[in-house]
């Protein structure tokens, strides 16, 4: 299987912040990071991360999952909710600040992107995956579901009144809540372009369907607008260095 655009980005980052650091364990902090699915991953590649879930339950699982897998001396897990992120992780301590599923569901997106902020070195990376309000209009529509496309168009949180989550970003609403506080875009691309809308009968039958839809997937990826409609929206943004 093919490392998908998100994982590639992530991957680059990494291996550039691991150069800054002249070899030392790159710093990753895994904001609402859940049951580890990207920690374990990052500390078997050497990273030295640090997971901040509220739930205990999930973090219960992250031990698990990193014992397992021989890196649980690599990952520090916290209990605490992104709001109190400031309390609990010291300023400018980490080169990657990840957020994957996390502002859709906040209380507060605008502090919680400071927070981030404020958590990445100077030079580090924020890295920010979330649901797309557009991706979401447009399955409803092929669906038939008109009544729930036309209140996702005109609902601007992108969110209909029976779902738990918060709110669905736009690629231009999401541009602007990480460009407002203060960190600088280098790469938005689409996670899932073309692979909600592909039947999974066609990749089950034919094994090189999977393989080819990857392609595509990495291909298409950055490139707008296909990008805009992609089932979720990533973002790579990079905090200033100081004077810069």
């Amino acid at each position: 299987m093919r490392p998908d655009a998100v994982r590639l980005a992530l991957d680059a980052e990494l291996a550039a912040a691991r150069h800054r650091r002249a070899g030392e364990p790159p710093r990753v902090l895994d904001v609402g990071g859940g049951s580890g699915v990207l920690a374990v991953p990052f500390a078997a590649a050497g990273c030295a991360v640090t997971v901040v879930e509220p739930n205990p339950n999930a973090l219960a699982t992250l031990s698990r999952r990193a014992a397992d897998a021989g890196v649980g001396n690599r990952i520090t897990a916290v209990q605490a909710d992104s709001d109190a992120l400031g309390q609990v992780v010291p300023t400018g301590s980490a080169d990657l600040v990840v957020a994957h599923g996390l502002l859709e569901v906040v209380d507060d997106p605008k502090n919680t992107v400071a927070a981030m902020l404020d958590a990445a070195a100077p030079g580090g990376a924020v890295s920010v995956l979330v649901a797309n309000r557009m991706a979401a209009l447009l399955h409803r529509a092929i669906a038939g579901r008109l009544d729930e496309a036309a209140t996702l168009a005109q609902d601007g949180t992108g969110r209909l009144p029976t779902e738990t989550l918060l709110r669905r970003y736009d690629t231009d609403a999401l541009l602007a809540l990480l460009t407002d506080a203060g960190l600088v875009v280098e790469l938005v691309q689409g996670h899932g372009v073309l692979s909600e809308l592909v039947p999974g009968s066609v990749l089950q039958q034919d094994l090189s369907a999977q393989d080819a839809l990857a392609a595509l997937e990495l291909r298409l990826a950055p490139v707008p607008p296909l990008r805009d409609i992609a089932a979720r929206l990533h973002v790579l943004a990079r905090k200033p260095t100081t004077g810069s």
